[in-house]
């Protein structure tokens, strides 16, 4: 009996942690996954993301777009909307979309390359008639084999791109700047 109540209050606790950890509603913000977003959101506009990199891989800025819109549909309350009178409007462009050298061999020879695409992006809140967009600069690289062509080393990224660089954004949006 003794060592059923030692195991009962170690879960009990858990257990109240977990409601009081999840349950912000006497805050007014809404929480879901470490993501916060005040109550009075309730709409979001994610406009085209542009791509004015020297270099423009032309899926993506139109597949970011997307994944990020889905992103923010599947683990957010929010209405995503065109219309420019959304609660947060998100506005990205792709900056710097670039190829270094990262691993070096025997004999001088590159063994690894490395992608390092760069994208600038700033939210701005409508709800509040005083605020500046907030503007973050958001940085990732993917590294691949020197032996791939850039337009292999694309195919073969692609999704650990959309992935990496929308989580990055999507984070970015919902923490506080």
């Amino acid at each position: 009996m003794r060592s059923l109540r030692i195991l009962s209050l170690p879960l009990l606790l858990l257990v109240v942690l977990a409601f009081v950890g999840t349950s912000n509603s006497g805050c007014g913000v809404y929480s879901f996954r470490d993501v916060s977003i005040p109550d009075s959101i309730k709409s979001i506009r994610i406009q085209k993301i542009e791509n004015v990199a020297p270099y423009v891989n032309p899926q993506l800025a139109p597949n970011l777009t997307e994944r990020l819109r889905r992103k923010v549909l599947n683990q957010t309350r929010l209405n995503l909307t065109n219309d420019d009178r959304a609660d947060y409007d998100v506005n990205a462009t792709v900056t710097d979309y670039s190829v270094t050298t990262s691993g070096v061999g025997t004999n001088s020879t590159t063994t690894l390359n490395r992608l390092t695409i760069t994208v600038r992006m700033s939210l701005t809140n409508n709800r509040n008639p005083n605020a500046v967009p907030q503007e973050q600069t958001i940085s990732r690289s993917f590294d691949f084999s020197a032996n791939l062509s850039l337009q292999q080393a694309e195919a073969s990224l692609l999704d650990q791109m959309l992935n990496g660089l929308s989580d990055d954004i999507f984070n970015r949006l919902f923490s506080n700047w």
